[in-house]
């Protein structure tokens, strides 16, 4: 049997305690410099952004991100977005507008719905009769129907097909508004 006889002091234990935390510390330092400047350049950092700084909305965040946009217009015109969604025309709007509508589900039982959307302005707006569904992009403005409110000016506008989940659900208070649609 062997017996070893280790002797150390407080000023020793400190000394290595000490030592190995500050090493701990200067690696890992060096480590996160090192991953902070090696990903600023790296073209798969903005893969979770949209092309182009198009947002693309979907029927889950559709009109959290309309309520956003309607309480507070200044902090989005400019913005360029893309949805689908179908042409709704009321008698007193402008000949090359209509509302890019969905319908918003305020009750489950039994179903009721409304209409909600933006309004849309395009030069060939026309060609689009009621009802016909149609994917959009543009960007969003400010303008005034009955009071100030958000229009989207379409830049490219095309036919497309009714989606799976026509409806979409009410605003949640769960959303959290930034100064981007992303």
């Amino acid at each position: 049997m062997f017996v070893y006889n280790l002797k150390l002091n407080k000023n020793s234990l400190f000394k290595i305690i000490i030592g190995t935390l500050s090493i701990i510390c200067i690696s890992l330092m060096i480590t996160a410099l090192y991953k902070i400047f090696s990903t600023a350049n790296d073209s798969n950092q903005d893969k979770c952004l949209p092309q182009k700084g198009i947002a693309l909305i979907d029927d889950k965040n559709y009109t959290n991100i309309l309520k956003m946009v309607y309480e507070d217009i200044e902090t989005y015109i400019g913005q360029e977005i893309s949805f689908t969604g179908y042409v709704y025309r009321v008698s007193d709007i402008k000949e090359n507008e209509f509302i890019l509508a969905r319908d918003m589900i305020i009750s489950d039982s039994p179903k009721q719905t409304v209409v909600v959307g933006f309004l849309a302005t395009c030069s060939n707006s026309q060609i689009y009769e009621n009802g016909a569904w149609v994917n959009v992009t543009g960007s969003i403005q400010k303008g005034y129907y009955l009071e100030e409110i958000p229009i989207l000016k379409i830049s490219e506008i095309k036919r497309t097909s009714r989606p799976e989940n026509a409806d979409v659900p009410a605003p949640d208070d769960y959303y959290i508004p930034t100064s981007v649609i992303y």
